[in-house]
């Protein structure tokens, strides 16, 4: 699966695609699309972000500790936003213990567990405060501000289930992995992709549907989308979470176009 580092590539078959129906999108303009999908401000920022991600000399190994699809992670709790596989956000962190557990995931390899709270006004949230589904993420670039705060960007790679806390000076657990259920191409994935672009080109008007119109991985499109129907048509913390926590990739598909299309009506 592709991700923020295959920028370039994503662009560059993004305009192949698009020439090949007579549509005309400079190698500039594809690649400003590319950097808004995976959710950051313009190309200049994401470009950063992916030489930042180059040179960071990270062994290979989960944070604390990995055995097959089984690992134990730092955790960063977010109040109001779900991190998605493939999406690549800049965080603000300013809690001490969520500190902590950054410095511990940059310490080792820079993986850590990204997921919301149920509660937005919870400033120091125990395991039964956080939702039992997350993403984990790495570390791909970390800038302390003069306020205190760490400004974090984190890029999503795949969803996970926690198992259980595990005991440390900062909040961490233990995680297994979630894979995907009727990943595969089909008909039917195909279908709901094109309504799902075209939804999404009805309320935005502008060429992210063509993006995802290009996006041939199910699994992929809909981890694509779901950022998007996040940011455009606001449908709530807990709708986002369920689109997280659904590991059949159709019915996830099928959620987010119904939370485009019920939003579309609600406006």
């Amino acid at each position: 699966m592709r991700d923020f580092r295959d920028a370039k590539a994503m662009a560059q078959t993004l305009r192949d695609g698009l020439k090949s129906k007579s549509i005309s999108l400079t190698h500039s303009e594809s690649l400003e699309l590319i950097a808004k999908t995976f959710g950051v401000h313009d190309w200049n920022v994401l470009s950063a972000v992916i030489q930042s991600s180059q040179s960071a000399n990270a062994p290979p190994a989960m944070a604390l500790d990995a055995t097959g699809d089984s690992a134990v992670l730092p955790v960063i709790p977010l109040r109001d936003l779900v991190l998605f596989p493939q999406m690549v956000v800049p965080l603000f962190v300013g809690r001490d213990k969520t500190k902590r557990a950054i410095e511990h995931a940059l310490a080792n390899d820079a993986s850590l567990l990204v997921v919301t709270q149920r509660r937005v006004g919870d400033d120091d949230p125990a395991l039964d405060d956080l939702h039992g589904v997350g993403v984990a993420a790495k570390v791909i670039q970390y800038v302390p501000l003069n306020n205190g705060t760490l400004k974090v960007t984190v890029s999503g790679a795949r969803r996970v289930r926690i198992a259980r806390a595990v005991e440390n000076v900062f909040l961490a657990v233990e995680t297994t992995a979630i894979d995907d259920v009727r990943g595969e191409a089909t008909e039917e994935t195909i279908a709901l992709s094109h309504e799902i672009a075209e939804a999404y080109q009805a309320y935005a008007k502008n060429r992210f549907s063509r993006i995802l119109g290009y996006i041939a991985e199910p699994g992929l499109l809909a981890d694509t989308a779901a950022p998007l129907a996040q940011m455009h048509f606001a449908p709530g913390i807990e709708r986002m979470q369920q689109i997280l926590e659904t590991a059949d990739v159709v019915r996830r598909l099928m959620m987010i176009l119904e939370t485009m299309k019920t939003d579309r009506r609600a406006a």
